[in-house]
């Protein structure tokens, strides 16, 4: 072997070394993610005119099935109620950091315009691009941009003559070169016509090669899905070390159920929001437009309950990490913002808590120091409309053991007086007993 083969080898090894070297999330970007906390998932594609489960309804479906699903379903898709204004002023009111939008579902339909396939939303009725419009919008009020995309490809499946299904080989990139190049193909329209992106969510049993090209060619966006613990319609039971994301419906369906559809309430989901955050992860709260464009009354209700929530109490669910070792105590769960040496104590489970009245509670592992200081989110402690004989002074006393904290609900929030939700306790400058 001469010199210069010798040469040739050594530069191959080395870049073969280099190659098995895995591309990561940055780390400052990781931390940026877990400080926003909340974020809004849509799932939504032409099959929303059924109210069916989204996509899914190809594997093992007739001949007939699919030939009217890939053939006859765009020529009715026609979402002219559409507003992306509107949704991002309405995710933006309701506390969220980022959105992650379906450009692509397993069943191939691209929501943008595409030149890879005319199975997309420019080869409809409407014919306008919505993954542009919504992008836009969605950096217009603030927010962060998030990709959810399938590299499961049910259309081109298809079309290769290859068995729609999730699991078998060729339906993952890994196995099925051509699939892969395709994909790859998408998602570089995606980064290069409708950045900048900030997230992107692969949905599929194999991500690699995909999340290897992302972090190739745009460091700067995170990789949430193929890279970090996204636990679907479930919250872990303990805290998880590093970024993870809880996904979840308001219903039991991603898409768009008309029918036969039950709903969380409101308080149910800000309740597991503060789990979630509790635990150190993020909340992805899933809504399915209808087929017109609009958001379904009963979604939007829940989004504006949200809304009022996050508008008093943001601040204990932002930027704040776990106390190590206090996850939650009884009804109570915790989190803490170190930089403002800050906890929060959200007061769960409080039924029929009239504005202006009193309760205490007891704090095991918390105790308080000269310089603790208590107050209640949203309000300012110093009266109770209607009721100016009532101080509201949130209180605190250090027993030997434990903390006493003595909170009333001043601020009017509904009506009837009556407040469903968490209220949210901030003591600074407290310490975790045993030093936890």
């Amino acid at each position: 072997m001469n010199l210069k083969s010798t040469f040739t080898l050594l530069i191959l090894l080395f870049a073969c070394l280099c190659g098995s070297a895995q591309l990561k999330n940055k780390a400052a970007l990781n931390e940026e993610f877990m400080d926003m906390g909340f974020g809004v998932f849509v799932h939504w594609s032409l099959d929303s005119q059924l109210g069916s489960v989204i996509s899914h309804s190809l594997v093992g479906a007739s001949d007939t099935y699919v030939d009217k699903y890939f053939n006859e379903l765009p020529k009715t898709f026609y979402p002219d109620k559409f507003d992306a204004d509107e949704w991002a002023r309405l995710f933006k009111l309701a506390g969220a950091e980022y959105v992650v939008f379906t450009t692509k579902h397993h069943n191939g339909f691209c929501m943008w315009d595409t030149e890879t396939t005319e199975f997309n939303i420019m080869n409809t009725p409407y014919g306008k691009d919505i993954t542009g419009m919504l992008f836009q919008s969605l950096r217009k009020f603030g927010l962060k941009v998030g990709v959810y995309f399938s590299p499961e490809d049910f259309h081109f499946l298809h079309g290769q003559g290859t068995l729609i299904s999730r699991k078998r080989a060729m339906s993952q990139i890994t196995e099925n070169a051509e699939l892969l190049e395709y994909d790859k193909k998408q998602v570089k329209e995606l980064i290069s016509n409708y950045g900048p992106v900030d997230l992107i969510f692969f949905d599929a049993y194999k991500t690699g090669p995909l999340v290897q090209f992302v972090h190739s060619i745009d460091p700067n966006i995170v990789v949430t899905r193929g890279e970090m613990n996204t636990p679907e319609q479930t919250i872990p039971g303990g805290a998880m070390p590093g970024p993870w994301e809880t996904c979840m419906t308001m219903g039991t369906q991603w898409q768009y159920k008309p029918t036969n559809e039950s709903y969380k309430s409101g308080t149910e989901l800000i309740e597991k929001l503060i789990e979630i955050r509790a635990k150190g992860g993020n909340f992805l709260l899933n809504i399915g437009p209808k087929p017109n464009g609009e958001i379904p009354i009963e979604q939007e209700e829940r989004l504006r309950e949200v809304a009022l929530w996050m508008f008093v109490n943001d601040e204990g669910v932002k930027n704040v990490r776990p106390v190590p070792g206090i996850i939650k105590d009884g009804y109570m769960w915790f989190t803490q913002n170190e930089n403002e040496n800050a906890v929060y104590v959200f007061l769960t489970g409080q039924k029929e808590w009239f504005k202006g009245f009193r309760r205490n509670f007891i704090l095991k592992n918390v105790k308080s120091t000269l310089q603790t200081e208590i107050s209640v989110l949203g309000q300012s402690d110093l009266v109770v409309e209607y009721w100016p004989e009532n101080i509201p002074e949130s209180k605190f006393i250090q027993h030997d053991e434990v903390l006493e904290i003595s909170i009333s609900r001043a601020q009017r929030l509904y009506n009837d007086k009556i407040w469903p939700n968490p209220v949210v306790v901030k003591l600074t400058n407290v310490e975790f007993i045993d030093g936890k």
